[in-house]
């Protein structure tokens, strides 16, 4: 289903492993005043395969914001978010390291290789919650998100 331009759903790629954290992902989205529509894969594998339009995820839209976990069964989030970021088709998404990891060289690291943010998930549910709600608040009703909404074109 097509919407209009200005009630278009803001598209979310959830890249995630751990179900519980895509459940309360998907909760707080929920919640949300801004119309969106999530999108989850579970491995670095499916992230790129979403993003390229390939296999099952052909029919898939172009998401407008990346919630990308570091540590990913078959491809880790840093090579996934490489791959995004040196792809002229991709960089433009803005990707979001929402991840349990304290690590500064993982902090670092996720910055050289062009991480719009990086987010440690809190343990606690409220905050859990409250974070999730700040990256929306954020990411769409501050910032000006790219305005070309394109299909992705199988490569």
């Amino acid at each position: 289903m097509k919407f209009p331009e200005e009630i278009q759903p803001i598209e979310i790629l959830l890249v995630e492993d751990n179900p519980g954290d895509v459940e309360l992902t998907r909760e707080a989205l929920l919640e949300s005043k801004v119309h969106n529509r999530l999108h989850v894969v579970h491995d670095g594998e499916q992230a790129l395969d979403f993003l390229h339009g390939r296999h099952e995820y052909s029919d898939k839209p172009r998401p407008d914001l990346i919630l990308l976990d570091l540590n990913l069964p078959r491809r880790n989030g840093r090579e996934v978010l490489q791959e995004i970021k040196g792809d002229d088709q991709l960089k433009a998404i803005p990707v979001v390291v929402l991840t349990t990891s304290r690590a500064e060289e993982d902090v670092l690291r996720s910055y050289k290789l062009h991480a719009n943010c990086y987010v440690t998930k809190p343990v606690d549910l409220d905050k859990f919650f409250q974070v999730i709600r700040s990256i929306e608040q954020f990411w769409f009703t501050v910032v000006k998100l790219p305005p070309i909404r394109k299909e992705i074109v199988p490569s």
